[in-house]
């Protein structure tokens, strides 16, 4: 039987796309949800943000941002979001439907900072950074790896692992489902707009025949 992952990532407190996400996630018949970090940040809505993803029994792990707002407080102890903040763990490693999951918010085995960029701005595969992904993650051992942090929406097999990159609710409007032990992913589009595949800041989105980078909801199967 199949089990359905909801992937969210780089909520950047910002809570109505959150919401969204989760909503749609719930509608595709979503098992579990699962965030690669990246919470808080940008956004003021850090506090209605956690107690969304908290409503919805999310599985979330600790991004960079997630460490700059900690340490950016005072009294970090005594600042409510800054200990729940801090309980977060570093990653999560475990097996869903016989297929091994490793989720950490850039890169393994525990980087906040090196990110994986496989795409140009356009939303393009770069062939040389694809290659050289595949090489560091050699022998990695994961069936699959789950990461955030570029604010890339991709789904790559990389060597013998799926690495996947749901992108930022907030800025690629996207979320993805996960389905195992099919390694199945559908990448489904926030408030009807077209999925900004790579995003940063400064980069052009929007031109005259619409937004670049864009693709619509898609469905990708890999072989075990």
């Amino acid at each position: 039987m199949s089990t359905k992952i909801g992937l969210i990532s780089d909520l950047h407190a910002t809570l109505a796309p959150a919401q969204e996400a989760l909503r749609l996630l719930s509608e595709a018949g979503a098992d579990r949800i699962l965030c690669a970090g990246d919470i808080a940040g940008y956004g003021a809505e850090l506090d209605r943000t956690i107690e969304l993803l908290s409503a919805h029994g999310c599985e979330a792990i600790a991004g960079n941002h997630e460490l700059w707002y900690r340490q950016t407080i005072g009294n970090a102890s005594a600042d409510p979001l800054a200990r729940l903040l801090g309980k977060l763990p570093a990653v999560i490693n475990t097996t869903i439907a016989g297929r091994s999951l490793y989720m950490v918010h850039a890169s393994p085995p525990q980087s906040c900072l090196d990110g994986i960029r496989l795409l140009d701005r356009h939303g393009n595969i770069i062939p040389e950074q694809r290659q050289a992904w595949s090489e560091r993650l050699a022998g990695f051992g994961h069936d699959v790896l789950i990461v955030g942090h570029t604010h890339q929406v991709f789904a790559e097999r990389l060597g013998d692992t799926l690495v996947i990159n749901p992108g930022s609710t907030k800025f690629n409007h996207s979320c993805m489902l996960l389905s195992l032990p099919e390694l199945k992913c559908t990448v489904i589009p926030l408030s009807g707009q077209g999925v900004v595949r790579a995003w940063n800041w400064g980069m052009e989105t929007v031109n005259a025949a619409g937004k670049r980078g864009q693709s619509h909801a898609t469905s990708t199967s890999f072989s075990p």
